[in-house]
């Protein structure tokens, strides 16, 4: 075996542009795999976050909130506004019939301004109902969300001193939440004494319209609500949007829904243009190994005529093959790795999809399958043609390469 791997190493040196050729059509082939299915797992990481943060059955803003963007807008982009319903809105979405808990928040834009460090969305929550996001809290932070205390997502930058200003005051930043592909990743959360105290620094720093005739102790800009066992959340949102006029309210499932059904097309076309890409390099290296068996049939007979077995000529073909698509696969994932971050970003920010990257050990199996398949391929092909070759006398071989 070592000779039969010798022979295949001078054999690629002896003609490195036929070697070239085909380790760059191996290189194209672990490319598209490596970030087709990179990209599809991505989409698919990214709905399930989506998913697992929402929480609620229903959703309910004001019609204000319009303004800014869809609901699935606001929470999928992080679309930054300020919108409040009124106390009474607030009673008749909980007493709706079939509602079984509610939790409110309240959304606060933070100014480019000097008085505060970046302009992001703030989130306040209520931690005696909320259900949506301190399960998500505490997955990073066992710790409790005291007055004062902040947690961002995990696009915002935190200073050293883990000290974030808005509107004149400083705030501790108490954890870093994990990523989720959603604009969430960019929104900062705390509680609703806190976020009231922001509001009313914000209301005396700049002049705000929007705070005009808000009573910012008995306001939401965000309602979600979970329904009673043996009801139908899109019946319960239909039931609010139509008794009660200044909100708009959505059922979870069909946000999720229609963002799943995207995500499967564009997964769908993704798998589809690998595949085509797979197969035409199937195609093109069966095509280049039957005219490389054509041209080296001679080679083969003077190798039998010498005493090389077919076992031998096969494992030299073969040894060939597989220098040739490891190398490719290496050159491939060399440049699709570092690509798969920057493409994760375009995508995410031209179609405004939630998409959240997989995890190391994810990448690493991907790595392998993305290097293990075009070799599997070449080496396949190799054997076949081979086995062709040795089958066939020496005396024909060498009378056709003549």
């Amino acid at each position: 075996m070592k000779f039969a791997f010798n022979v295949s190493l001078k054999n690629i040196r002896r003609r490195p542009f036929r070697s070239a050729a085909l380790g760059a059509l191996v290189m194209l082939l672990t490319i598209c795999l490596f970030l087709g299915a990179e990209v599809i797992l991505s989409l698919q990481g990214g709905l399930d976050a989506y998913r697992s943060r929402l929480g609620a059955d229903v959703i309910v803003t004001p019609s204000s909130a319009s303004a800014h963007g869809s609901v699935d807008d606001i929470f999928l982009q992080g679309i930054t506004g300020n919108y409040y319903m009124s106390e009474k809105d607030i009673k008749k979405a909980a007493d709706t019939d079939g509602v079984q808990s509610i939790s409110r928040q309240f959304y606060l834009t933070s100014a480019k301004a000097g008085c505060c460090s970046a302009r992001v969305q703030i989130i306040g929550f209520e931690p005696e109902t909320d259900f949506s996001v301190l399960p998500w809290i505490k997955e990073s932070y066992s710790g409790e969300i005291r007055n004062g205390d902040i947690v961002v997502g995990s696009e915002i930058s935190v200073p050293s001193d883990r000290q974030i200003k808005f509107y004149g005051k400083k705030y501790n930043v108490a954890a870093i939440l994990g990523k989720t592909g959603t604009g969430l990743d960019n929104a900062v959360f705390t509680g609703y004494d806190t976020i009231k105290e922001m509001a009313r620094s914000a209301a005396d720093i700049i002049s705000r319209k929007e705070f005009s005739g808000v009573n910012i102790d008995n306001t939401a800009s965000a309602l979600l609500i979970r329904v009673k066992d043996g009801y139908d959340p899109q019946t319960v949102a239909d039931d609010i949007n139509i008794h009660i006029t200044k909100v708009q309210a959505k059922a979870s499932k069909s946000m999720i829904s229609g963002l799943s059904d995207g995500l499967s097309g564009i997964s769908g076309i993704i798998a589809v243009l690998v595949g085509a890409v797979w197969v035409f390099c199937f195609i093109i290296m069966l095509m280049v190994f039957a005219l490389l068996s054509n041209e080296r049939k001679k080679e083969f007979a003077v190798f039998r005529i010498i005493g090389a077995s077919g076992k031998m000529l096969t494992a030299v073909m073969a040894g060939e093959t597989a220098v040739l698509c490891l190398a490719g696969s290496a050159a491939g994932l060399l440049v699709s790795v570092p690509l798969c971050f920057p493409l994760s970003d375009m995508i995410h920010s031209s179609l405004s999809l939630p998409l959240l990257m997989p995890d190391g050990a994810v990448l690493a199996a991907l790595c392998a399958g993305a290097a293990v398949i075009p070799l599997i391929t070449g080496v396949l092909i190799s054997l076949a043609s081979a086995v062709r070759i040795t089958k066939a006398e020496t005396g024909l071989l060498l009378r056709e390469g003549a």
